[in-house]
C-alpha cells in the first residue's frame, strides 16, 4: 500500500474517507478499502451510527475498487460490538 503523505491526505475530499467528518480511513483505492477494514475498531470516539454509515461507505468503496468483503457488518469483525 502506497503511504499518504500529509499534503496529499489533506488533498483527498471529504467523499473518500470512512469517517469524513472525522477525515479517518481513506478509502480512495483498493489497498485503502482492504487497509480501513483492518483498522476499522481501531477508530475511536464515534457512534455505532457514525460506524454504520461508515461501513456503508466502506462497503461502496470496496464494490466500487473490486475488494472482496467477508464480513457484511463492522459487527463482525475483531472486537465486535461498540459501545
Amino acid at each position: 500500500m502506497s503511504e499518504l503523505s500529509s499534503s496529499d491526505r489533506d488533498a483527498l475530499g471529504q467523499g473518500v474517507f470512512a469517517f469524513p467528518r472525522e477525515r479517518k480511513l481513506p478509502i480512495h483505492d483498493a489497498d485503502h478499502v482492504r487497509n480501513a477494514v483492518a483498522r476499522f475498531d481501531q477508530v475511536e470516539g464515534v457512534t455505532d451510527a457514525e460506524r454504520d454509515a461508515a461501513w456503508g461507505r466502506l462497503q461502496a468503496a470496496a464494490k466500487r475498487h473490486g475488494v472482496d468483503l467477508h464480513e457484511q457488518s463492522w459487527r463482525q469483525l475483531g472486537r465486535g460490538d461498540k459501545s
